[in-house]
């Protein structure tokens, strides 16, 4: 396998941003997920979200979900208290509900003209270009639903409807643009042992043309353990670098994050939920498996595809792997890639990269070291702005250390958690999650 080592520089991320305004960025909220929270949690949420510079979260809902009420009215209610700085829009999931595709109105308020209604008039609901922003997971069976003057607009009003028409592909999605004011790619993740590049991105910016919005999708890993169902791999690796750095490279209008709390496909970037809230048998995979630390670049990540760099002030490292080689275990039924997406499976291990990945932001050049157990330093020259790299394991296990090194002497460091030579799961399956931490 190829290791890469990249620079993405002060002149790249920092200076060089996204002149344009009225960029917002979101991230996605599994509601399924959400049965334990109340009111403070969501206030907690809401808070490290806000300060990783988030604008909205997208509040995901399947039609039928138990969460679906109770856990709205919480959200809205968490955002409100808190001043309605934070803003939050629904998007509403078409596959992923108990009962089915979502009905324009039904005899309780839970349908589509029922949840925008009840929650559009909200001072933290997130409007664009004045009208409340609706989003979607997939529904290309309800696209007549959307037209302007249609079922749901006569009911709801005018909206800025971005849905997420993936599976249409661009053009066929273009087919339909008099029923949408922006499109929404979920293809974010990379096909078998590649590396995600930003070539569909683009096919959607181009196809749109100028007439309508683009929201980007940017996710930092993917590993689909719940079940009932398929249990695959597509590969993270240095995708949540390569992704913000392509972010600058599209200038979308919208940034979506995926996600906040979808523990069952392991790329939660907000904090570890109670087993209650982890679907079914990802609890091995998610536990003691923290991605917080995915946070803490995102205010220069974010600023800079504002238009608004920040300088650094403080040297800060983030890094992330797997906690023993895929060799280190068995696969226990997971792919590389999935038929049920209409892939050719492949061996996940040749998709998953044996290594650490990890990033730098740097007050000025500095030298940055990683260190796994007692086996000798390795050194990478950094510039001043953020940097991004990644090494094999190359065998080595234990500790790992993290360093930054400035004339000769040690200028921050931090440990991370130890890597073994074979998985530590009692199922005896190797765990394809990332392990995230930072200082």
């Amino acid at each position: 396998m190829k290791f890469l080592s990249t620079c993405l520089a002060a002149s790249t991320l920092l200076v060089s941003a996204v002149q344009a305004a009225d960029k917002y960025v979101f991230a996605h909220i599994v509601m399924g997920n959400t049965a334990a929270h109340n009111t403070t949690t969501w206030a907690n949420d809401i808070s490290l979200a806000k300060a990783a510079g988030i604008d909205a979260f997208v509040l995901n809902i399947g039609f039928g979900d138990a969460n679906n009420e109770i856990q709205v009215a919480n959200a809205f209610s968490a955002a409100e208290t808190l001043g309605s700085t934070f803003k939050l829009f629904f998007s509403f999931d078409y596959l992923g509900g108990p009962r089915g595709a979502w009905p324009v109105t039904n005899s309780d308020a839970d349908s589509v003209t029922g949840f925008i209604n009840k929650y559009k008039g909200s001072a933290a609901y997130f409007r664009y270009s004045g009208n409340p922003m609706v989003s979607t997971f997939e529904g290309t069976g309800n696209v007549a639903d959307w037209a302007p003057g249609g079922a749901i607009r006569s009911v709801t009003g005018a909206l800025y409807f971005v849905p997420d028409w993936t599976s249409l592909g661009p053009s066929g999605a273009v087919a339909k643009s008099a029923n949408f004011e922006g499109a929404f790619s979920w293809d974010m993740w990379p096909n078998g042992a590649t590396n995600k590049t930003a070539d569909s991105d683009k096919a959607w910016v181009s196809a749109l043309g100028s007439s309508k919005s683009f929201m980007m999708g940017v996710s930092p890993w993917f590993f689909h353990s719940a079940l009932p169902g398929e249990e695959w791999v597509w590969r993270g690796d240095d995708l949540w670098a390569d992704r913000w750095q392509q972010v600058l490279d599209v200038k979308p209008t919208f940034v979506e994050i995926v996600t906040w709390n979808d523990y069952g496909e392991a790329h939660y970037i907000g904090p570890l939920p109670p087993t209650s809230e982890i679907p079914t048998n990802s609890p091995q995979y998610v536990n003691n498996m923290p991605h917080d630390s995915w946070r803490d670049f995102l205010p220069y990540y974010i600023a800079a595809y504002k238009g608004t760099p920040l300088t650094p002030t403080r040297d800060q490292m983030q890094y992330w792997y797997r906690l023993s080689p895929s060799a280190g275990g068995s696969p226990c039924n997971v792919n590389g890639n999935a038929a049920s997406q209409g892939q050719t499976t492949v061996d996940p291990n040749t998709v998953m990269e044996d290594g650490v990945f990890f990033s730098a932001i740097l007050t000025a050049d500095a030298t940055v070291t990683v260190q796994i157990g007692t086996a000798a330093a390795v050194s990478f020259a950094g510039k001043k702005g953020i940097n991004h790299w990644s090494m094999p394991f190359g065998g080595r296990t234990g500790a790992t250390t993290f360093s930054v090194v400035r004339n000769g002497a040690v200028v921050k460091s931090g440990k991370g958690a130890a890597i073994g030579s074979g998985t530590t799961l009692s199922s005896g399956c190797v765990n394809y999650n990332a392990w995230v931490g930072s200082f």
